[in-house]
């Protein structure tokens, strides 16, 4: 099966089966996030799972435990084959979250967005680079004994030796010479997978394309 899953980041149902629909052949499931959750909620994620794909639901749940928990229940009757929290919500968030998930969906933990860098952190307060935050939320997701992370390309490599049994979530990858949009940290397809990425996630170098299918199979045939 394909590592691509295809970032669905629109609001509008009719586009996204349109896209989930001409891609599937090509990807390995499709991803949803809080744009198309926000507008259509567990039943629309059901009507997109009715496609055969599985689904990755990135919320990106962040609040107290018990919170996160009662949350991920109520997203249970979905059944997600990938549900995200972020690891800055701490060990017990962490732990919390897995206990409620499904035994089938994997939990995975959102380090920093790729959209952020250095002075981003710097800004909030965190000292260090990128990386360094990335393996210490990776280190704390690793003993909260969730499925693996987020991270961008740069960090993937350091993140699997430090937990090669994790479960990898590279967001950000974008195909040789394409643009990179509001991205600070990327990688091409094929650099992601062999420093150890298990999924990438891949939207607008598919979405919008002229034929969202024959993009989808161009990258696939970089990999």
């Amino acid at each position: 099966m394909s590592p691509i899953y295809v970032a669905i980041d629109t609001p509008d149902m009719a586009r996204a089966r349109t896209i989930a629909t001409r891609t599937r052949a090509h990807v390995g499931g499709i991803k949803l996030g809080l744009e198309f959750f926000c507008a259509h909620g567990q039943h629309g994620v059901r009507e997109m799972a009715e496609l055969g794909l599985p689904i990755f639901l990135d919320l990106k749940l962040h609040d107290i435990p018990n919170t996160v928990a009662k949350a991920v229940q109520a997203l249970s009757p979905i059944e997600p084959a990938i549900l995200t929290v972020h690891a800055s919500g701490g060990r017990a968030m962490l732990e919390d979250a897995k206990a409620a998930a499904p035994i089938h969906t994997k939990v995975v933990a959102v380090t920093m967005l790729t959209s952020l860098d250095a002075a981003d952190l710097a800004a909030t307060g965190v000292g260090g680079s990128a990386h360094d935050q990335v393996l210490r939320l990776t280190a704390l997701a690793h003993e909260a004994g969730i499925d693996g992370i987020v991270c961008s390309g740069a960090e993937v490599a350091a993140a699997k030796a430090a937990w090669p049994k994790g479960f990898f979530v590279v967001p950000g990858v974008r195909p040789a010479n394409g643009p990179v949009g509001d991205q600070k940290r990327v990688v091409t397809p094929r650099a992601a997978l062999d420093a150890g990425a298990s999924i990438l996630v891949i939207g607008r170098p598919i979405t919008q394309a002229d034929d969202p299918d024959a993009a989808a199979r161009a990258i696939g045939a970089t990999l």
